[in-house]
């Protein structure tokens, strides 16, 4: 009664012969990777506008297990900018704000993966933000 399709769909996805595929956990590791080098920046700018301390020194360590999280990830070091000094510190609880928001969306990337170095990073990292909120609370 009806007679077969006898092309090809428009519809059908074509492959281009040039183009990478990458796999779905190739795609989590990239999403993961630019999560972690933005959080990494923002813990490079509170690290610059911290004054000395405990806090300083924490934001310093967490900043270097973020860099070498995302060389495990994307199999080099990110590249991070010097934050200037100067800036000014009424910008601390926002900065707060932003690397938990971050940290939140690549705990669900991480979680995604069943990572377990990246989440145990990330909760870290969700820790001492809330702890230092506390502080200066």
């Amino acid at each position: 009664m009806y007679e077969p399709i006898r092309t090809k769909s428009v519809h059908t996805m074509a492959v281009a012969p040039g183009v990478p595929q990458r796999s779905r956990e190739e795609e989590l590791d990239i999403r993961l990777a630019g999560q972690l080098t933005a959080l990494l920046t923002v813990t490079d700018e509170l690290h610059a506008l911290t004054e000395c301390g405990a806090g300083r020194a924490a934001l310093a360590g967490a900043a270097d297990r973020i860099a070498a999280e995302v060389a495990r990830l994307g199999g080099h070091h990110p590249l991070r900018a010097e934050p200037t000094g100067g800036g000014d510190p009424s910008r601390i609880p926002a900065l707060r704000q932003r690397a938990r928001t971050l940290a939140g969306n690549a705990l669900a990337v991480a979680t995604t993966r069943d990572d377990a170095s990246a989440i145990t990073l990330i909760e870290d990292q969700l820790a001492l933000h809330d702890a230092a909120d506390l502080a200066t609370a």
